[in-house]
C-alpha cells in the first residue's frame, strides 16, 4: 500500500493526503501501478509533499482531516476502505472498474445477491466489495465517463459523487525518436505490442493469432505469466514467422519510447482497456492505434483508432490491415497532449481534493 502526503499547501490547512492501493500493485506493472506512481510524481510537481503510504508504520495517526485516495476497489482494498471509514477518516477512490455486463444484468446480480447475504451473513461479491467502497467514498473518480455510468446505472452509487479523473501519460512519449529501435532492430513501420500475455483479459491468443495472417514485421514486448495461458502464447509466438519477440521492457527505458515512435501502428485488442495506458503513450508518439473498444477507449481515442472485436481473430486482422493503409498524422498525438498528460491530469485531482477541505 501507499502513502501521499500533503503539507499545508493548496489542497487545505494541514490536510494530508494519502494515496492507497492493494499490496500486490507494484507486482503487476500494469497501469494502475503506473498511474499510482505517476500521480504521486505530477502532485509533487504542483508542490503536493507526495510519499507512499507505509502500511506497516505503527507510529502513523490518522485524523479526520486526513484524506486518503484509493487506487481500486475490489476486495482487495475493501479492509482498507472499512478501516478508514471506522476511524472516521474520508476517502476517494478511482475504482478502475469494468464489466462487460449490462447495468440491468448487475442489477439483477444484486437482487439475486440479498437473500443469500441475509442467509448467509459474511458472503459478498466482487460487486458488493466494489459498491460498498464507492458508497462510502467521498468521490467516485472513474477513468472514463462510461465507467461512471455503470457504476451509477448498475452499481447505484450517487451520481452526485462521481467525478471522472481521467487517465494520464507522461508527455516525453511526444518528443519519441525512432532512431534507437530502427538501429538496434533494423526495420521500421513495423506492428508493435507492448504489454502482458498469459491473462484471459489480455486476449494474448487471438491478438497472436491476427498478427500472424498479416504481412508485416511485428514486434511483442511482452511480460509472460507464468501460468498456461502464458505458455500457449510464447509457443505460438514461436511458430509465427513475423513476430520478433522481446521480454519486458522497463517503463523508463529509452528504448520503449523510440519502438512507439518507429512503428506504424500499435496493437491492443484486448477484452477491455480503462483506457490502455501503453496505446495512448504510442499515440502521443505518434502511432497509429488499434484498440479494443471496451471500456472506454473511445472517449480517449474517439475517430484517430480501428476498434476490432476482441473476439475475432478476422475483426482484429482487418482493423490492423486498415490502420497500416492509413497515413500517420499528429491529430491523436495533438488530442493527447492536450488532454491527457499528467499535469492536466494533477491540476484536475488537486481541485477535486480542495472541494473535501
Amino acid at each position: 500500500m501507499i502513502m501521499s502526503r500533503g503539507k499545508d499547501d493548496e489542497t487545505g490547512d494541514k490536510m494530508r493526503i494519502f494515496l492507497a492501493s492493494y499490496q500486490g500493485i507494484m507486482l503487476n506493472k500494469s497501469g494502475p501501478s503506473y498511474k499510482l506512481i505517476h500521480t504521486k510524481k505530477a502532485l509533487q510537481e504542483l508542490g503536493v509533499d507526495v510519499d507512499f503510504y507505509d502500511m506497516w508504520n505503527s507510529n502513523l495517526k490518522i485524523e479526520k482531516s486526513d484524506l486518503f485516495h484509493i487506487f481500486n476497489a475490489s476486495i482487495a482494498t475493501y479492509a482498507l476502505a472499512a478501516n478508514l471509514k471506522r476511524f472516521g477518516a474520508k476517502y476517494v477512490v478511482n475504482p478502475i472498474f469494468f464489466s462487460n455486463h449490462s447495468a440491468s444484468t448487475l442489477r439483477l446480480y444484486q437482487t439475486i445477491e440479498k437473500p443469500v447475504k441475509a442467509i448467509l451473513k459474511r458472503t459478498m461479491s466482487d460487486y458488493s466489495f466494489t459498491k460498498y467502497i464507492c458508497d462510502e467514498a467521498e468521490r467516485v473518480l472513474p477513468n472514463t465517463k462510461s465507467e461512471g455510468m455503470l457504476l451509477a446505472d448498475g452499481l447505484n452509487v450517487e451520481k452526485q459523487k462521481i467525478e471522472v479523473i481521467h487517465n494520464g501519460v507522461e508527455e516525453r512519449f511526444a518528443n519519441s525518436d525512432p532512431e534507437l529501435f530502427n538501429k538496434k532492430f533494423g526495420v521500421k513501420d513495423a506492428v508493435l505490442y507492448v504489454g502482458h500475455l498469459g491473462s484471459y483479459r489480455k486476449n494474448g491468443m487471438n491478438i497472436i493469432r491476427a498478427l500472424q495472417r498479416i504481412d508485416t514485421p511485428v514486434f511483442m514486448f511482452a511480460n509472460v505469466y507464468n501460468n498456461a495461458e502464458g505458455k500457449r502464447c510464447v509457443a505460438e509466438i514461436e511458430r509465427s514467422k513475423n513476430i520478433n519477440f522481446q521480454n519486458w521492457i522497463e517503463h523508463d527505458d529509452p528504448l520503449l519510447e523510440s519502438a512507439y515512435a518507429a512503428c506504424d501502428t500499435f496493437v491492443l485488442p484486448t477484452r477491455y482497456e480503462t483506457p490502455g495506458r501503453a496505446a495512448l503513450e504510442a499515440g502521443l508518439a505518434g502511432a497509429k492505434i488499434v484498440i479494443t473498444p471496451y471500456g472506454g477507449t473511445k472517449e480517449y481515442f474517439g475517430d484517430q483508432a480501428e476498434y476490432p472485436d476482441p473476439t475475432s481473430i478476422s475483426s482484429i486482422q482487418e482493423s490492423i490491415e486498415t490502420a497500416l493503409n492509413k497515413k500517420k498524422n499528429s491529430e491523436l498525438s495533438r488530442h493527447i497532449k492536450e488532454n491527457y498528460i499528467w499535469p492536466v491530469i494533477a491540476e484536475k485531482t488537486v481541485e477535486m481534493y480542495k472541494k473535501l477541505k
